[in-house]
């Protein structure tokens, strides 16, 4: 008797956890929860609809991502971000980034181009509506491509890693008016580079994208 044959499932449904983790890191990202701001289980148990088993282990899950911090005598509470954490993300990204962006641009290919324009039409997209879970999403996949086109998967899973922080300083920056450059028209001249094949122009986007998005973060923050 032969074995019945089933057909791979290509994009699983979320569970629930996925979904409340979802939902609260978004939360924090867009400030709705400020930075410092106690997560109390009971009322987010009551706004979400789900138990106090799925909260805990989505606080324990944001925790490891470096967006909740748990005090003693106080519990968990959003992460600050400061002017030195935000320094040392934006050094890591600098490395990571511009080695993806320099090989991609040497990799690049036409379908690879479309991929990539196509996902900052997305991304342009989502500033306008300015709507801040679809703007950092579109972000994140147009960054994935540049990885994959680059081959660089551990250095995406690093940069995954780090997401979270990364989101909340987007966050804080993409859209602001206070940059040099709005955050969009740096992605459009890192696209450009990469689909021409032009491995330093490549490099030199990202560098000034990151170094205008440092300067404009520290600010920020030291304001804030």
């Amino acid at each position: 008797m032969t074995s019945p044959v089933m057909s791979k499932i290509d994009h699983p449904p979320q569970t629930l956890r996925d979904i409340v983790q979802e939902r609260m890191r978004e939360a924090i990202i867009s400030g709705q929860f400020a930075p410092g701001a106690r997560l109390v289980e009971r009322p987010l148990c009551d706004q979400l609809g789900v138990s106090r088993t799925v909260v805990r282990e989505t606080i324990r899950y944001l925790e490891a991502e470096g967006l909740v911090e748990i005090l003693p005598g106080k519990g968990p509470i959003v992460a600050q971000l400061s002017c030195e954490d935000a320094r040392q993300i934006y050094d890591i990204r600098q490395m990571l980034e511009t080695a993806a962006a320099t090989e991609c641009a040497r990799n690049i290919t036409p379908a690879l181009a479309e991929q990539l324009k196509a996902a900052l039409l997305e991304l342009q997209e989502a500033v306008a509506a300015g709507v801040p879970g679809p703007m950092l999403r579109a972000t994140t996949e147009f960054y994935r491509i540049i990885f994959a086109g680059a081959g660089h998967t551990v250095a995406w899973e690093i940069a995954q890693r780090l997401n979270g922080r990364i989101s909340r300083l987007r966050a804080v920056t993409l859209s602001t008016a206070e940059r040099q450059k709005p955050g969009p028209a740096h992605m459009q001249e890192i696209c450009a580079a990469i689909v021409s094949g032009d491995a330093k122009a490549a490099q030199a986007a990202i560098e000034q994208h990151l170094s205008d998005a440092k300067h404009t973060a520290e600010r920020l923050l030291k304001e804030g």
